[in-house]
């Protein structure tokens, strides 16, 4: 048996259901009573069975009639929970946000913007990666991700890139360093002799350190590395040597016991921006959350 019933019929039966008065629904349907009648046969017919008993003075619910009552207040309410769930969804009320971002901007920028976006849309659950570059590109290929925020990487062509912001290398110092005494910028080459402890490869704060001292034709030859930038920063105030970070970076892991120097000969400055795949749009609550990022750089609120 095919059928063809729409909510609007379900809705017909489910409010003369409740009323069992013809002239009732037919009000408030906006029907004449003529039409409700023709309507309530029509869905009788396509199920194959009668729904409502009516004499010229009563009308009620048959057995079956019971039933579909019954079955159908909770089609009616999926059904509404159906729309309802679409519609926030379509608004940016529902659904949910993931989001890549390298260890600086996840513990400096990401905070306050994640806590404005969800004071305006608390129903929207967020998800962040705190993660490096590369695995950052990664995940927004993979789909895991709804956008990246993170370095820029020419090698990455096959998604979007959209510069954001970007900021300069300073020289993190053990305070009782000789050059921790100096007051103004430091050349990169003027610290080749020093022992540098630096981030692993593939993170963008190594290849920028690479490149900033080819521009001095030498080759960037770390005594020590790691992953994490708490680690480097207490290395450094431990006096294992000088560390090269971007500001944000730098700003993540202040120590009393460290100095911080701006880098020059080259003046290194790291490019920072939005990662979307090419050929997917963002679900609406990830727009709004891009939104409300672009809302935080135009003010100009300080990263650091």
């Amino acid at each position: 048996m095919k059928l063809n019933l729409s909510m609007r019929d379900i809705e017909t039966i489910l409010l003369l259901g409740r009323t069992l008065n013809f002239r009732q629904a037919a009000t408030q349907l906006h029907l004449s009573q003529s039409a409700l009648s023709t309507q309530i046969l029509r869905i009788e017919e396509a199920l194959g069975v009668r729904l409502f008993e009516r004499t010229t003075r009563t009308v009620r619910l048959t057995a079956a009639g019971e039933v579909f009552v019954r079955q159908s207040t909770y089609v009616q309410a999926a059904f509404r929970e159906a729309v309802d769930a679409v519609t926030g969804i379509a608004n940016a009320e529902r659904g949910s946000v993931a989001v890549a971002a390298m260890p600086s901007l996840a513990a400096k920028l990401l905070p306050r913007v994640l806590m404005a976006f969800h004071r305006a849309h608390p129903a929207v659950t967020l998800k962040v990666f705190d993660t490096l570059s590369g695995p950052a590109f990664d995940l927004v290929r993979a789909g895991e991700v709804d956008f990246a925020l993170t370095a820029a990487d020419p090698q990455q062509a096959d998604l979007q890139y959209e510069a954001m912001m970007s900021d300069r290398f300073v020289l993190l110092i053990p305070k009782g360093h000789t050059l921790a005494r100096s007051k103004g910028a430091i050349r990169w080459a003027d610290t080749v002799d020093l022992p540098h402890i630096s981030m692993t490869h593939p993170s963008s704060v190594r290849q920028y350190a690479e490149w900033a001292f080819l521009q001095n034709r030498i080759r960037f030859q770390p005594s020590f590395e790691s992953e994490r930038l708490p680690t480097i920063a207490a290395m450094v105030e431990c006096g294992f040597g000088v560390a090269a970070l971007p500001e944000i970076a730098a700003s993540t892991v202040t120590h009393p016991g460290i100095v911080e120097r701006l880098l020059t000969g080259p003046v290194a400055k790291r490019s920072i921006g939005l990662v979307t795949a090419r050929n997917r749009s963002l679900s609406p609550a990830a727009a709004a959350l891009l939104g409300t990022l672009r809302e935080h750089l135009a003010k100009g609120d300080p990263l650091r």
